[in-house]
């Protein structure tokens, strides 16, 4: 979840930008960098890693006098977390960051290179800023040139544009991905794609729109829609606490992350879902050489992220799986073969019991392979290769969005061994990317939706306990609504395969005790409505989620029709999770903080 900073004015732009860098770290990061312009001299830092290296790296240079400076923390889309993939990026006399992604960048590239134009980086980015100088050979005024070189670019983005002999100019434009400007009584002028670097510098803001546009060049705003001309500035306040400008105005982390699940999934996607294929820079096709077998490893929510997508595994890529807990396996004797591809599955790349399993398995000779959302973390660093999912961080103790970009990496994953392995038809694999591309509007939560699971809540309060029941990949989502709501709420709860409830657990069967049950359209429809019925029929209170009505049911949460399992997976995840929230709220507890838990296992 990149970050993007900008400031014009007569204090010191170094310590600006970097101060609105630290801000932005709890979004996620690999690299940052900033560039200044003084006069008509550039100075440019870039780092890889935390942003206490680029502190380090630019702690001698200081601004003289009047100064324009951007800066960025980047997270990996379009090639590795590299210095020369780090922003800002540069042509020949212009520097640009940028946030989102151009989907056309390959298009516009191919055509770069054919009139000579050089390219230091592997991103998509690098392209507007010799698009931009190319759109200036044939168009006199720099902010006509500008204009152009937008009107060609096809995605989300949100970028800043300064140019050499324009000292004291910022240009601007919002597409997809936020940005905000503001501006205070001393003449100056700020950015941000978040509230929180701009509280205390500045006294209004803009929230940039979809498709505005301009520039900023001292004290003056000139501001544009999409169609050229030029609109009314509507200026907004901030936020008083910078805590409160973090959770963007949500009641708790947890409630921001499941509200923010389309975004993050979005950014999972980016790079990655292209044409009609799936594209990993981090994995190398001969990677999967002579791999036979596929043996997932993970703790916790990673666990189930792991189970679900054992099934998808099995299903697309036609291989064998097996799915280990890290603290089991590490005190097994398992026999491990080298056809086998190890995959460490970890939101912080520091779980304990990961990292133990992930280090017998380096010791028998697997190739390994680590699923992670932390750059540089033990997890990441060991395995041979990593895929990061790009969540940003995550405050709330209680997985969300960790689970749900885990969930999309590895539903890729399984589609691009499927494409090596030759298991998967042109029109299988058509119709599975494009669903892919349609999660993201499936984890949308409407008001509606959420109000409804609010005032749901609170008939669940009591009792003595809960089942969550589901079948196939519904299963392990149905382990993972019973792990959110034992995790904030503390009432005890479990997670069951739907048709495992006659072989025991049916005994507990009462009023008293609460049926959770997922019922898709797409997966088992009447194979899993015939297992809640059994629970009806036992007096158990229930309650279905499911887009058919469902008459025999105490409660009911209606999803939309759908036309793939998938795309239900995630819509029911989004409504599990709420739910948990929401009772734990009425209970009274710290959602954000729960007892007895911590974010990251370091320890057994």
């Amino acid at each position: 979840m990149c970050g993007i900073v900008g400031y014009l004015g007569k204090n010191s732009s170094k310590e600006i930008l970097l101060d609105g860098l630290k801000e932005l770290e709890y979004r996620g990061y690999d690299s940052a960098g900033i560039t200044i312009l003084e006069k008509d001299n550039f100075t440019m830092f870039k780092s890889v890693g935390k942003l206490n290296n680029l502190i380090q790296k630019s702690q001698d240079f200081e601004t003289k006098e009047f100064s324009i400076g951007i800066g960025h923390t980047r997270w990996a889309t379009h090639g590795k977390p590299t210095e020369n993939n780090a922003h800002p990026h540069q042509g020949e006399f212009t520097h640009i960051v940028h946030n989102g992604i151009i989907e056309n960048y390959q298009e516009l590239k191919d055509m770069l290179l054919k009139k000579d134009y050089k390219f230091s980086s592997q991103t998509d980015t690098e392209v507007i800023v010799h698009l931009f100088e190319e759109n200036l050979k044939s168009i006199e005024k720099p902010f006509s040139a500008f204009s152009k070189t937008i009107l060609d670019l096809k995605g989300a983005y949100a970028l800043l544009l300064i140019k050499k002999d324009e000292p004291h100019r910022i240009y601007f434009v919002k597409e997809g991905s936020p940005l905000i400007l503001g501006t205070n009584e001393n003449g100056e002028q700020f950015f941000s794609s978040s509230d929180t670097p701009l509280i205390g510098k500045v006294e209004k803001v803009i929230y940039l729109q979809d498709g505005e546009f301009g520039y900023v060049e001292n004290g003056k705003i000139k501001l544009f829609a999409e169609n050229g001309e030029e609109i009314e500035k509507k200026y907004s306040t901030l936020p008083e606490s910078k805590d409160l400008a973090q959770k963007d105005g949500y009641r708790f982390f947890m409630e921001k992350e499941i509200y923010e699940q389309s975004q993050v999934v979005s950014d999972s996607l980016m790079g990655r879902v292209l044409d009609n294929r799936i594209y990993f820079d981090e994995v190398n096709s001969d990677f999967f050489n002579g791999i036979n077998e596929v043996k997932l490893c993970a703790c916790g929510t990673s666990y189930h992220t792991a189970l679900a997508s054992s099934y998808l595994f099995e299903r697309i890529s036609k291989i064998k799986v097996s799915v280990e807990f890290g603290s089991e396996f590490r005190y097994r004797d398992p026999l491990l073969t080298k056809d086998t591809l190890f995959i460490s599955i970890s939101q912080s790349g520091e779980t304990a019991d990961t990292l133990a399993s992930l280090k017998m398995a380096k010791k028998a000779g697997l190739k390994t392979l680590a699923i992670c959302n932390v750059d540089n973390s033990s997890i990441v660093r060991m395995s041979d290769s990593s895929i990061l999912t790009r969540a940003g961080i995550e405050k709330g103790v209680a997985s969300t969005k960790a689970f749900a970009t885990q969930m999309v990496v590895l539903n890729m994953l399984s589609l691009y061994i499927a494409q090596i392995k030759d298991s998967i038809s042109a029109d299988k694999l058509e119709n599975e990317i494009s669903v892919l591309r349609e999660i993201p509007n499936s984890l949308i939560v409407t008001p509606k939706l959420h109000e409804k699971i609010k005032r749901l809540s609170k008939r669940y309060l009591h009792g003595h306990g809960f089942f969550f029941i589901g079948r196939d990949i519904f299963y392990p989502l149905a382990l993972e609504g019973a792990l959110k709501l034992k995790e904030i709420s503390y009432l005890h709860s479990e997670g069951y395969p739907a048709g495992e409830m006659k072989h025991g657990p049916i005994a507990l069967a009462d009023p008293e005790l609460f049926t959770i049950a997922l019922l898709p359209e797409n997966m088992l429809y009447e194979k899993t409505k015939s297992n809640i019925e059994e629970l009806g029929a036992r007096d158990s209170t229930i309650c279905v989620i499911s887009p058919k009505p469902f008459e025999l049911a105490d409660d009911f949460i209606q999803t939309s029709s759908q036309n793939h399992y998938i795309l239900e997976f995630f819509e029911m995840m989004i409504v599990v999770q709420l739910l948990s929230m929401e009772v734990a709220v009425r209970l009274d507890n710290d959602v954000d903080m729960p007892r007895n838990l911590a974010k990251s296992v370091t320890v057994e």
